[in-house]
């Protein structure tokens, strides 16, 4: 009995050591590598190309209305009959009326992990009235700036073409300041 046991406990030592620590080195190791970018979360210095950031004021564009707050994910759970969906909505479709937009439905509805930092070409777009006015660059440009930082469908077939917000604010700046 005492060698059965003993058993036991080597076999629970060793798994521990190989599942728990040797498998999630080798793997962490192995994302480092291969996808260095993505493994270290594509941080930049004015923040994640991964996660959508808060922009304010009429000479960004900005991105999806999602959470407020840095550390909630996940929907709202705000059903189609809400009050409170409706009223938010209706909120920011007069924001967006008030800075001469006309809203796509993505530029007034959350995503549903609250944190998406993409949104459609036609999103950005329609807010080139908006920073044209705050920022005095010609609508031609921005809309060229948009072509270019829009990326298309993954592998020319998958999903829908979009705009990283973050991508597309730093291009931005880069045109404000030259």
């Amino acid at each position: 009995m005492l060698t059965q046991i003993r058993r036991s406990i080597i076999l629970a030592i060793f798994f521990a050591i190989v599942v728990g620590l040797a498998y999630p080195l080798v793997e962490t190791g192995l994302a480092n590598v291969l996808f260095p970018s993505q493994a270290k979360g594509s941080i930049t210095q004015y923040g994640s190309t991964e996660i959508g950031q808060h922009w304010t004021g009429t000479h960004w564009f900005h991105g999806r209305p999602d959470s407020d707050n840095d550390t909630a994910t996940g929907g709202t759970n705000l059903g189609p009959r809400s009050k409170q969906l409706l009223q938010n909505t209706k909120a920011l479709v007069a924001f967006w009326h008030a800075q001469g937009v006309n809203p796509t439905q993505e530029l007034v509805t959350t995503s549903g992990s609250q944190v998406d930092p993409d949104i459609s070409q036609q999103s950005a777009i329609v807010q080139i009235p908006m920073i044209h006015r705050s920022t005095g660059i010609s609508s031609q440009r921005l809309l060229q700036l948009i072509k270019s930082q829009t990326t298309g469908p993954q592998y020319g077939i998958f999903g829908d073409s979009y705009v990283n917000v973050l991508s597309l604010n730093r291009a931005l700046a880069a045109i404000e300041h030259h």
